[in-house]
C-alpha cells in the first residue's frame, strides 16, 4: 500500500499537520519554505548586494551596564561613536556576520545572546539587531585603528559622547531591559534555506467565544505565506494575504504584525539562499475608519491619503505569555465571513 501525499491526505489529517506546526511556531522553531505562498509573481529572488542589505547590529554590555560603542572611520561620520554595525557579506549567516563586525571594529570575540529587534524599510535594508555578550579578544585601541574603526570603549551612558546617530538609544535601551528581565526566549536565526524574503503567518481573529486562525486551502492546507515586495514595508505580506482572502472585508479591518517567533536565514549560496522567512503572529482587527474602494480614510469633507512606508520595527513573540495576551484581547468582536474559496478560518 503507497503512503499518501499531503495531496492525498484527508482534510483532519491536514488540519492536524497545521496544529503541529503552530506548536513548532509558538516554541520558536521553523521548517523549511514551501513554494506556494502569496506575491510571488511580484518579487524577486533575495540577492546580497543587488535586491537585498541586511545590517546587524551589535548591542554588548559588560557587568557595569557600559555599553561598546566603536568611534567610526568612515568620512561622513568620522570620530563619531556608535554600535558595531555593518553589512552582512556574501555567503555569511547572520550569526557570523555579527561576529566579523564585533571583532573587526572592536577587537573582541563575541556570541549572540538573543535577537531584540528586527527594523525593516522593505527588503531592500533589514537591521538584525542582536544582544551579544564577550568571550575574547581585546578592546580595540587608537594603535589599532584601520579603514573599520579608530577606536573601541566602553560607554557609561551619561558621559557626553558624540554619536553618529540618536537611534541607537533606542537599541542600548531595549538590550538593558532584555537582560535585566527578558520579555521572550532566547531567539536566535534558524538555520533553513529560503531564497525570497517571506513572511509566514499565524494569523489570528477573535470573537467573545474563540480564536479563529486563517488558513490556504490549496493546494494542502497550510498556513499563509507571501513574498515581500521593494515597495512596502516586509510586514505588507500580511496585508497582501487578507486582500487576496477577504477582497470584500479587507479594508474594513486592520492587519497588524504582533511579533516574530522566530526566522529563517542560510545565506551560504548567493542569490539561492540569501532570503529570510519572518514566521510572524499578526492579528486581524475590525477598522472603524470608513475607507474607500482604493483603501484610503474618509471622512465628512475629505479623503486622506493612506500611510506611507516608512521604518518599522518587529519585536520578538516568541513567548507563550505574550502570545495569550494579544489572543484575548479582542472581546466583543464580530466574527468575520471569508469570501474567497481558497481559504478557510480554523476555530
Amino acid at each position: 500500500m503507497n503512503v499518501p501525499t499531503d495531496m492525498e491526505d484527508t482534510e483532519a489529517e491536514q488540519r492536524q499537520r497545521v496544529e503541529e506546526q503552530v506548536e513548532i511556531l509558538l516554541g520558536g522553531q521553523g521548517w523549511e519554505v514551501e513554494r506556494y505562498y502569496v506575491g510571488l509573481e511580484q518579487s524577486k529572488p533575495a540577492a546580497l548586494r543587488k535586491t537585498v542589505t541586511y545590517i546587524i547590529c551589535a548591542v554588548i554590555l559588560n557587568d557595569k551596564e557600559e555599553v561598546l560603542m566603536v568611534q567610526e572611520a568612515k568620512p561622513d561620520c568620522y570620530k563619531l561613536w556608535y554600535l558595531p554595525a555593518g553589512r552582512v557579506e556574501v555567503g555569511e549567516s547572520l550569526e557570523e556576520a555579527l561576529r566579523r563586525e564585533v571583532k573587526e571594529e572592536a577587537g573582541f570575540d563575541c556570541e549572540p545572546i538573543s535577537l531584540l529587534l528586527i527594523q525593516e524599510q522593505g527588503p531592500q535594508w533589514i537591521r538584525f539587531v542582536f544582544l551579544a555578550r564577550v568571550t575574547g579578544g581585546a578592546i580595540k585601541t587608537p594603535s589599532a585603528a584601520d579603514q573599520e574603526s579608530l577606536q573601541a570603549s566602553w560607554w557609561d551612558r551619561e558621559s557626553i559622547l558624540p554619536l553618529r546617530g540618536r537611534d541607537i538609544l533606542r537599541l542600548i535601551d531595549c538590550g538593558l531591559k532584555y537582560r535585566r528581565n527578558p520579555w521572550h526566549p532566547v531567539t536566535l536565526p534558524l538555520d533553513l534555506s529560503c531564497r525570497h524574503v517571506i513572511q509566514r503567518l499565524v494569523l489570528v481573529y477573535t470573537n467573545t467565544q474563540q480564536i479563529w486562525m486563517l488558513l490556504v486551502k490549496a493546494p494542502v492546507l497550510h498556513l499563509p505565506a507571501a513574498a515581500a515586495v521593494k515597495t512596502h514595508a516586509v510586514t505588507w505580506a500580511a496585508n497582501m494575504v487578507v486582500q487576496d482572502a477577504m477582497p470584500s472585508a479587507y479594508y474594513d479591518h486592520d492587519v497588524t504584525t504582533l511579533g516574530i517567533f522566530s526566522l529563517q536565514h542560510n545565506g551560504r549560496q548567493h542569490g539561492r539562499t540569501d532570503g529570510v522567512c519572518f514566521n510572524s503572529l499578526v492579528a486581524l482587527t475590525p477598522d472603524y475608519v470608513q475607507l474607500n474602494e482604493d483603501g484610503e480614510k474618509m471622512d465628512a469633507t475629505e479623503t486622506g491619503s493612506a500611510a506611507t512606508c516608512g521604518e518599522s520595527s518587529v519585536h520578538l513573540a516568541s513567548s507563550p505569555e505574550r502570545t495569550s495576551e494579544r489572543e484575548t484581547a479582542g472581546k466583543d468582536q464580530e466574527h468575520v465571513h471569508l469570501t474567497h474559496s481558497q481559504h478557510v478560518l480554523m476555530g
